[in-house]
């Protein structure tokens, strides 16, 4: 049973019970009552994204609610306390608009430290995570690229490659995903995202050295060419069944999770949408690593609209419904 605590007022005229429904939820009030109760329901999805905050007042008819809180308890996360303090500063973040070819250039080399991504690039999402979990946001500004109206100062004064992820600090500029995942956690404050333990340390560079298999494996499938994806993602709910100390790779949260949520993010709508396949079926273990996932704040803050993802791989994939 899924338990809310409510705070309510009713006030109005009439003497039929009043009824209000939210998303998945029922509750049934009679008039002219002012109280607190803990009200049960039925087993509920409480965690869909689409439950968002209410306002303060709802009307309905002759009565009038004054000021309905719904408080829902979210199921134990297992990051660490400082992960979940910086997790909390996401909230206050606003994302800047992208840099096109219009757009003046940064003051680079000044000494600030700057992420170059784009807000639609998995390889560049998985930096930004990275950022968000150490608690990052006042100390690495994010710059965000406009990939098909990319500005020209970028390759010629930041990044010659011209792709993102890039990362300007210390007055040079690095990139490649993994690569910078791993620095900004070895170079920044905020708590450490690579377990101390042998054991887990070699786990997550055999994970780190797949996860271009799994990606060309799952793309592929995306394509219509065959299904090495069947066999990909079976490789990865037997990973998530390595350590028994947690939900994810290495049992805690780790540089592992963040470098598979984007591109995992990605595969499991459109292929559910195009090919009626859904990844987690037969598989707990990604189940349960997908809900988790679900939960961090520092992912959320990074992430489309499903729907928006899953039309930009139709349009890549060219794919035939």
């Amino acid at each position: 049973m899924a338990t809310l605590k409510v705070s309510y007022c009713v006030t109005g005229t009439g003497s039929s019970p009043l009824t209000f429904s939210l998303s998945h939820f029922s509750l049934t009030f009679s008039p002219s009552l002012s109280s607190k109760k803990t009200l049960k329901f039925p087993a509920t999805n409480r965690f869909s994204p689409s439950l968002q905050p209410q306002k303060p007042n709802f009307y309905f008819q002759n009565h009038t609610f004054s000021r309905v809180i719904l408080i829902k308890k979210p199921r134990a996360t297992r990051l660490s306390a400082a992960a979940t303090m910086a997790a909390n500063k996401i909230g206050q973040e606003v994302l800047p608009p992208a840099l096109d070819s219009t757009s003046e250039p940064p003051p680079v080399f000044d000494g600030s430290t700057r992420l170059y991504i784009s807000y639609l690039c998995p390889y560049a999402q998985r930096v930004w995570i990275t950022r968000n979990c150490k608690g990052l946001q006042d100390k690495v500004e994010l710059v965000p690229i406009d990939l098909k109206n990319r500005p020209d100062w970028y390759k010629e004064k930041v990044y010659p490659p011209n792709k993102v992820p890039s990362l300007e600090h210390n007055n040079e500029v690095k990139g490649e995903s993994l690569d910078l995942i791993k620095y900004i956690d070895s170079h920044f404050e905020g708590p450490s995202l690579f377990p101390d333990e042998p054991a887990k340390k070699e786990f997550a560079e055999e994970l780190f050295s797949y996860t271009d298999s799994f990606n060309k494996a799952v793309i592929s499938f995306c394509k219509g060419d065959g299904n090495e994806a069947d066999a990909a993602l079976d490789y990865i709910e037997t990973a998530l069944s390595k350590f028994d100390d947690g939900p994810f790779f290495l049992g805690q949260f780790s540089l592992v999770d963040i470098a598979y949520a984007p591109f995992i993010e990605r595969y499991q709508p459109y292929l559910l949408d195009v090919k009626k396949y859904d990844i987690t079926a037969g598989r707990p273990k990604l189940a349960a690593w997908f809900e988790e996932m679900n939960q961090n704040e520092a992912f959320n803050q990074t992430r489309r609209d499903p729907q928006e993802l899953v039309e930009i791989y139709k349009k890549r994939f060219a794919a035939k419904l």
